[in-house]
């Protein structure tokens, strides 16, 4: 068997664990109480070693999401995303982080056609990465894969409100629960999906009196991402909050211009390159005399 060291000076792929314990499924569904989390649960999505590794001393959870389709890849939606690059992804994110719970998308087609098609494709994903748990999207239709996975070892997070998967179904991104039957809709499969034993679960683009319902109904941890402040935790696409794409929806904050940076620090890069005044003696190798 071939041995790879790493040069610890010189490689980028050298995460640096601090002595610690991850966060588990059970340390975050515990974290509700009562009917309340004292402390919001913090959520952002990478899909890169690096910046998992900027990320996880600052989150609770880090999910690796098939939103990278849109972000990583340019494609038009989360549809194409496959089970190798949710994979290959995942294994990244893992090997850049120490503390954080990482979570895991299953992509669109690996698992609505039965419990024992998503156990083949949540136990792949799990044995190549390294995941805590899987995520994946919809109500009471899934509610039998969900009580089906974690019956069987597999922590599950659940997805209900606006779900990107379904969109053509939904017509589009529109915020949900506009009316009474889509409130009751959400509403209702919130609660299968955690009877169905899911430790927590995301309600994205949902109005905010449902999100504030799910939040003081459901008794797992509620994760808003276009919900509510009353969520159990916050969820965002890191690359959105801080500031890479021109385009976000309304409920992203932007927390940073970083693309505004980016863009200034090439312009200064492609400056110096063609005035010759990069590289310097700094940056170049010179024979001792």
């Amino acid at each position: 068997m071939s041995k790879i060291t790493l040069d610890s000076d010189t490689s980028r792929a050298t995460p640096t664990p601090k002595p610690g314990k991850r966060v588990t499924a059970p340390a975050i569904q515990a974290r509700k109480q009562d009917g309340k989390v004292d402390e919001p649960i913090v959520m952002l999505t990478a899909y890169t070693m690096r910046m998992a590794q900027l990320l996880d001393a600052h989150c609770d959870m880090i999910l690796v999401g098939d939103s990278l389709g849109q972000v990583i890849y340019g494609l038009d939606s989360t549809i194409p995303v496959s089970l190798d690059m949710m994979c290959n992804h995942g294994a990244a994110v893992v090997r850049g982080s120490w503390h954080a719970m990482i979570i895991v998308d299953m992509p669109f087609g690996s698992y609505e056609q039965s419990p024992a098609q998503a156990f083949e494709s949540a136990s792949r994903i799990m044995k190549e990465t390294g995941c805590a748990a899987v995520k994946l999207e919809g109500g009471e239709a899934m509610a039998e894969t969900i009580a089906f996975l974690t019956s069987r070892g597999i922590p599950v997070m659940g997805h209900v409100g606006l779900t990107p998967q379904a969109v053509n179904m939904l017509g589009g991104y529109r915020a949900r629960g506009r009316d009474d039957s889509e409130e009751a809709k959400i509403l209702a499969d919130a609660k299968a999906v955690c009877d169905a034993g899911a430790f927590s679960l995301v309600a994205e683009g949902v109005m905010e009196p449902i999100a504030d319902k799910l939040a003081a109904q459901c008794p797992v941890p509620v994760i808003g991402i276009g919900a509510s402040k009353n969520c159990d935790g916050q969820v965002l696409v890191t690359e959105d909050m801080l500031g890479l794409f021109e385009r976000t929806a309304r409920f992203v904050k932007v927390y940073h211009n970083l693309a505004e940076q980016i863009s200034s620090a090439v312009e200064t890069y492609a400056g110096e390159v063609k005035d010759r005044s990069f590289p310097t003696s700094d940056q170049t190798y010179r024979p001792k005399k």
